[in-house]
């Protein structure tokens, strides 16, 4: 039996994931690529109701030199096609994919709030999906990340090209005689996503298992099913488990015992994301630990000022008044030595943080040797549960800062640097861990912090 034709498809997966069952602001992600112009050509022609209101987003990162024309040319097709543009040029150009794609983002949301929609569809398909499960399963991931990107996602995300594969759309493109505009930075292969879709995956295909992207993508609807009934058991165990109780939340120590470590450690992190720390896998199997085997009168203290005190058979999760109230912000992601910069945030303390084969003379800087560390390195705050290697052995971050008289309210405020494997490699300003020295002349990564709060004028207020 033939395959539907593709609009066919599309306009069955458009009301599978709730888009035009009425009619509704929807704001198009627009690069001018065949994907995004397939995307909009469908949702414009072949969208089940004509009266979905349709706006073009386009973002000019300026890192191209025929990006301006790129702009140009979409505005265009815009005009052609009868659908209203937003664009946005950057004075600055990202210094790399990651802050490109943030900067994306968040022009996005800027423009979908300005517009009254609650939508934005981006032309996300499967081959993206089989190369995301593929570069979050090498660098590290649990469930969820193999969960891949979804349909419908957060902050009002839809993909609605999500099921089918680059070829079959560009095939329709072409046959449709749709034309586009080629971004000659997806061949090089300095970036790692595209050495996955043009080296590794190929191979894979060739040497491996013919059906490696078609696999990839079958396991990321596994891995959503799972990770579903998980939130499932986690959201009753939550209801069993935790009480709210003066502006804290106490848990149920004797209740631990009755589930699961997998499903009480999703508890343990759903209730800490409530004051906006979100602890990684050694964070949450060290609190749980304290959690169930610490003393009553004990207290463990967390980033963002958030304490776990122990009350006989209670756990009382809570933030001092004192406390500060900021939540942590994402680590910082290095992926390779390809320079970079960006901001951290820790303990209420916000950093530029700035990676390249050069040192910049920061007073915050390590030097790392490319031979002896494993990407990628996250650079984030302290997690109860650290340990660094020293000379004499491991210890742990606690132990380290009482040797080094570091005060409990500027403990959370330290970066802390961890590679692939988790292992610390660096708190700033306090220690380093015993890596292998520098080769003279060996290749190197520069790693250095700053403060990036502003700083006050010097100047007299000359106002009168």
């Amino acid at each position: 039996m033939p395959a539907r034709p593709l609009e066919e498809r599309f306009r069955t997966h458009l009301l599978e994931i709730g888009v035009g069952r009425e009619p509704a602001p929807l704001l198009v992600a627009l690069s001018g690529g065949c994907d995004s112009v397939t995307l909009l050509f469908l949702l414009r022609f072949c969208a089940p109701d004509p009266g979905l209101r349709l706006t073009a987003a386009h973002l000019d990162h300026s890192m191209r030199p025929e990006s301006a024309a790129d702009a140009g040319w979409v505005a265009g097709l815009c005009a052609a096609w009868g659908v209203p543009l937003v664009r946005e040029r950057l004075d600055r150009p990202p210094l790399n994919e990651t802050e490109a794609r943030r900067a994306r983002h968040a022009f996005l949301r800027r423009t979908a709030r300005s517009l009254g929609a609650g939508l934005i569809a981006t032309g996300h398909h499967a081959d993206d999906q089989a190369e995301t499960v593929l570069f979050r399963a090498l660098r590290g991931t649990g469930l969820a990340g193999l969960a891949g990107i979804r349909a419908r996602g957060e902050g009002g995300l839809v993909r609605p090209l999500l099921p089918f594969w680059r070829r079959e759309i560009e095939r329709f493109a072409r046959e449709r005689g749709l034309r586009w505009r080629s971004d000659r930075s997806n061949l090089s292969l300095g970036p790692a996503r595209n050495r996955l879709r043009h080296e590794i995956l190929p191979l894979a295909e060739r040497w491996v298992a013919p059906a490696a992207r078609r696999n990839l993508v079958s396991l990321s609807a596994l891995a959503r099913e799972a990770e579903a009934a998980l939130d499932a058991l986690a959201e009753e165990a939550f209801r069993a488990l935790v009480t709210e109780e003066e502006r804290a939340f106490v848990v149920a120590r004797s209740g631990l015992s009755g589930y699961d470590s997998a499903v009480v450690s999703r508890v343990l992190r759903a209730l800490l994301r409530r004051f906006g720390v979100v602890p990684g896998r050694a964070g949450t199997r060290a609190t749980l630990q304290f959690i169930r085997e610490a003393p009553s009168g004990r207290t463990r203290e967390l980033p963002g000022g958030v304490r776990v005190t122990i009350e006989f058979d209670r756990a009382r999760v809570e933030r001092p008044a004192d406390a500060p109230a900021e939540p942590e912000g994402r680590p910082v992601e290095i992926g390779g030595p390809v320079p970079g910069g960006e901001e951290l945030r820790a303990g209420g303390r916000r950093y530029r943080v700035e990676w390249g084969p050069e040192s910049t003379g920061a007073e915050l800087e390590l030097a790392l040797p490319l031979t002896a560390i494993h990407f990628p390195l996250r650079l984030g705050a302290w997690e109860p549960g650290d340990r660094i290697r020293t000379a004499g052995g491991t210890k742990s971050l606690k132990k380290l800062f009482v040797e080094r008289r570091v005060p409990r309210a500027r403990r959370h405020r330290l970066p802390v640097l961890r590679d692939a494997t988790g292992t610390v490699l660096w708190v700033a300003g306090v220690a380093r861990s015993s890596l292998p020295t520098l080769d003279a002349g060996g290749p190197c990564l520069f790693l250095s912090i700053r403060d990036a709060r502003p700083r006050p004028d010097p100047r007299p207020d000359r106002r009168s």
